[in-house]
């Protein structure tokens, strides 16, 4: 059996991830749900059509943090393995686990199933040293783990999710010393509601459509619970039409600017976390 870091090395070679790193900041912006591309023995026995995929993947969030000096961003469809799920429900393999889609036309084989885990095992050991190497660079760092969501699940034509209960950005603080990192949620949260995205201020708020309660925050918190901060960034689909895929360049240019321009304002909050 090999080791999680030679497994991790075979597969990042096999392009399942890509990333960037050695930047001066501590700063750091994932985009683990941007990919798209299953591989074939899955996508034959898959029922799930390529465009339910789309609608529940995380398009565009790898370009969205494209101006990080730190940053990685992952190739395949959730639908093959989600990084954000623990790892014994990371493969989707029964509709309640996946917005009560019917995944499979033929259920994956466990041989299937082990491949996926191991890609999900090697990520995390991957993403282990990685941060590692961030932590004996800078000290203390910040995770921007990057995501977006639906609001139109009832359908193209039929009304959209109470804004009340959808704000254009939702972040997620549950797994963390909320007190403790406060500088840094609350310079985030400051520099976003203030952002002139095209026409308007955007509504963000903490802990309302979703609490932050994925598997890579978790992970960041418990792993490295005196230095690294991870928050969970989740852009409702205001920058794409859900159903078509199709996007609006200019709003996705504007959340990528908005990533970029917090990275001064998080870097100044890090210095004020006891």
């Amino acid at each position: 059996m090999q080791d999680d870091a030679t497994r991790a090395d075979e597969l990042s070679a096999d392009s399942l991830w890509t990333t960037q790193g050695g930047g001066a900041s501590p700063v750091v912006g994932t985009a683990i749900h941007d990919g798209h591309a299953v591989r074939p023995d899955l996508l034959h026995r898959m029922r799930i059509s390529e465009d339910g995929r789309l609608r529940e993947e995380d398009p565009f969030t790898g370009t969205m943090i494209r101006d990080l000096q730190n940053r990685i961003v992952f190739h395949r469809s959730r639908f093959e393995i989600d990084l954000n799920r623990a790892r014994d429900g990371a493969v989707y393999l029964r509709p309640e686990q996946a917005w009560g889609i019917e995944v499979w036309r033929e259920q994956p084989s466990p041989a299937m199933v082990a491949e996926s885990l191991a890609i999900h095992d090697a990520y995390y050991a991957m993403l282990e040293t990685y941060l590692r190497e961030i932590e004996e660079r800078h000290g203390r760092f910040v995770v921007l783990d990057i995501h977006s969501y639906n609001h139109r699940r009832a359908g193209p034509d039929k009304d959209p999710t109470d804004p009340e209960a959808a704000p254009d950005i939702n972040i997620g603080t549950h797994s963390m010393d909320r007190e403790r990192w406060a500088p840094v949620v609350d310079a985030f949260l400051d520099v976003a509601r203030n952002f002139d995205f095209p026409g308007r201020r955007l509504d963000v708020r903490e802990n309302v459509a979703f609490e932050g309660r994925g598997e890579q925050t978790r992970f960041i918190h418990e792993r490295f619970a005196e230095n690294g901060c991870a928050l969970a960034v989740e852009f409702k689909k205001v920058f794409m039409d859900e159903w078509t895929g199709m996007p609006d360049p200019r709003a996705i240019a504007a959340l990528r600017a908005l990533v970029k321009a917090s990275v001064p304002a998080l870097e100044r909050a890090l210095r004020e976390v006891s």
